[in-house]
């Protein structure tokens, strides 16, 4: 088995921490460290690496100022629970960046927002509208 680990610099890891986890109806929990934390699923598998900028000498992320945070990415999520997941992501944000709609190339219903760095979130039904 293969599986990605995708890692973004954040200004703050707890709090980053927290929102996807709220974003995605996740148990609320600590990350393992101030500076890195995973947010898992239920089952143990990774969804997403948020790790503070300027820590540890990681090229890519020595700080936000060297490119726009999110250039170039998109986090796009397929979760089980679209329904529940809409007013969560309500919640967390003043507006969204496209509100809810089907996707016509994938027949499945989307949004999408931007995480509190400004990366831009897409969240997307598993199964077709």
């Amino acid at each position: 088995m293969k599986r990605t680990w995708t890692i973004i610099g954040v200004g703050d890891v707890p709090g980053s921490f927290k929102w996807y986890q709220s974003l995605l109806g996740l148990p609320q929990t600590a990350p393992a460290h101030d500076d890195f934390g995973q947010v898992l699923d239920s089952d143990g598998t990774v969804l997403l690496c948020l790790h503070a900028w300027g820590v540890h000498e990681h090229p890519p992320l020595t700080s936000p100022n060297r490119a726009q945070p999110g250039n170039g990415l998109l986090l796009f999520f397929r979760v089980d629970d679209f329904d529940t997941a809409l007013p969560r992501a309500r919640a967390l944000v003043d507006r969204f960046d496209e509100e809810p709609h089907v996707n016509p190339s994938t027949g499945t219903a989307e949004f999408s927002l931007r995480d509190p760095d400004g990366y831009y979130v897409t969240i997307s039904a598993l199964a077709a509208a």
